[in-house]
């Protein structure tokens, strides 16, 4: 079982073993949300289907006649029973090792690993060094649209995975029981710009780590301890249990959790709903800086 990060050999041998996989392309662009499935169109793992971010991994329309989002924000949460229903559409069950891999230096994929550990599935894992590294290595690659899946039944099973809302994030400000990780950009965490959301800046005494820093310079995670390095240094006295994850809509938070995952620091919380829900809810404060 991968349950953090998967290399392109581990993959390729995955491959060729029988065991039942699926492989997803999160591969995204948040400006023109076409550029992803039109990027998967163009090449991808060879039996990988597409995950799209905005129809697959958030909440649809209420029209759509889901059940209502588990959090707010720019992209909501669809319920667990929703996502379950898609999941088994892809032909996923308890027994299936879940691959997900963007070529965004893992922005995206993180999403679709973070959403199956809330769900009770701890069989899934992000490709280190996404689409570059499957590229590199010559593995093999297809075109067009995505392979037939056989749907399947997805039993969720208790949550992997903590999540938290705006309310709590709120009741626990100035308090040693919760370290909010920040990981926007810095000039968007300071509040010098905010291309998205209403009020610029960030929750009050959080900290910053944008996401990027994660990734070193060969497209991969850091090693281990260079990132348990970076990340006690960051945190300082705070204890690793009270970190709450959020960046802008509850995505690019998701390295951040990896990271310190990989680095042995525990599976923390997310905040899901955000900068983009709380910037967005009258009356809490904000700071700048």
């Amino acid at each position: 079982m991968y349950t953090t990060l998967i290399t392109v050999d581990q993959l390729q041998a995955l491959q060729s073993s029988g065991q039942r996989l699926a492989v997803f392309d999160c591969s995204c662009d948040l400006m023109n949300p076409a550029i992803g499935p039109q990027a998967y169109a163009e090449a991808h793992i060879a039996g990988a289907r597409y995950a799209d971010l905005n129809t697959d991994l958030s909440a649809h329309h209420p029209a759509d006649g889901d059940e209502a989002p588990a959090s707010g924000g720019r992209h909501p949460l669809p319920a667990r029973t929703t996502f379950a229903r898609w999941l088994g559409s892809q032909g996923v069950t308890a027994q299936t090792q879940v691959v997900a891999y963007d070529r965004n230096g893992a922005n995206y994929c993180g999403r679709l690993w973070w959403m199956l550990k809330w769900c009770g599935h701890e069989a899934v894992a992000v490709l280190d060094g996404g689409w570059q590294a499957w590229q590199a290595a010559g593995g093999a690659t297809a075109q067009g649209a995505a392979p037939a899946a056989s749907p399947a039944t997805f039993e969720l099973h208790e949550p992997l995975a903590k999540l938290v809302d705006t309310a709590t994030v709120l009741s626990g400000l100035g308090s040693a029981r919760q370290t909010v990780l920040d990981a926007r950009g810095a000039p968007r965490y300071r509040g010098e710009v905010e291309p998205l959301d209403p009020i610029a800046g960030h929750i009050p005494g959080a900290l910053n780590r944008p996401f990027t820093e994660n990734i070193g310079a060969d497209g991969r995670f850091k090693p281990a301890e260079v990132l348990k390095d970076e990340l006690t240094l960051l945190l300082g006295d705070r204890d690793p249990a009270t970190v709450v994850h959020q960046c802008g809509s509850g995505v690019s938070a998701v390295p951040n959790l990896l990271a310190m995952e990989l680095a042995g620091l525990g599976r923390q919380t997310l905040y899901a709903g955000s900068w983009s829900e709380w910037s967005n809810t009258p009356g809490v404060p904000v700071e700048r800086g």
